[in-house]
């Protein structure tokens, strides 16, 4: 049973790793982005990650993250509502399912990052702790000490293994 919960703890730990990893550095087309508010729920709670790819064409109803205006706003993540076609650039209009009114802003295709095709409810929050300094230590931490006491009690094992043929051989 130890075994078990140990590989579930490591097996934890390497996915958030990778969830980190991924939601800092874009891996191919796809990238993992934690959602920060409200604004979509119910459908996508908050602290929940989204996968986001980049798809040719968007349509009324996709869900579609882009990217925020200033230099450290977050993106965002919102339905298409509706679309306009002005100077022949295609604008998209789109609402977070909980606001009651769309957004003032519309969004050009290359604001768009990708449209959300998966999300995950509430594991957003594990990464975004382990995006803090404290959530990285505790990260690479707890499984080193795990490893370090596992092979402790291994070469104290055979310690006492080569300890009790040594007596054997004595008698």
């Amino acid at each position: 049973m130890k075994k078990v919960l140990y590989y579930a703890f490591i097996i934890l730990i390497v996915f958030v790793a990778l969830l980190l990893i991924s939601s800092r550095f874009p891996m191919m087309k796809h990238q993992v982005m934690v959602v920060q508010s409200g604004s979509m729920e119910p459908a996508i709670k908050t602290g929940s990650i989204v996968l986001v790819t980049p798809v040719k064409k968007y349509k009324i109803g996709d869900v579609i993250t882009y990217k925020g205006r200033g230099p450290k706003e977050e993106s965002i993540t919102h339905r298409i509502e509706n679309t306009e076609v002005i100077e022949g650039e295609m604008l998209y209009i789109t609402k977070g399912d909980a606001n009651n009114a769309p957004d003032s802003r519309k969004i050009t295709e290359d604001e768009i990052i990708g449209r959300t095709i998966f999300w995950v409810p509430y594991v957003g929050y594990v990464v975004n702790f382990a995006k803090k300094p404290v959530g990285l230590l505790i990260i690479i931490l707890i499984p080193a000490v795990m490893i370090i006491v596992d092979e402790g009690r291994k070469i104290v094992k055979e310690i006492k293994k080569l300890r009790a043929k040594k007596s054997e051989k004595k008698d």
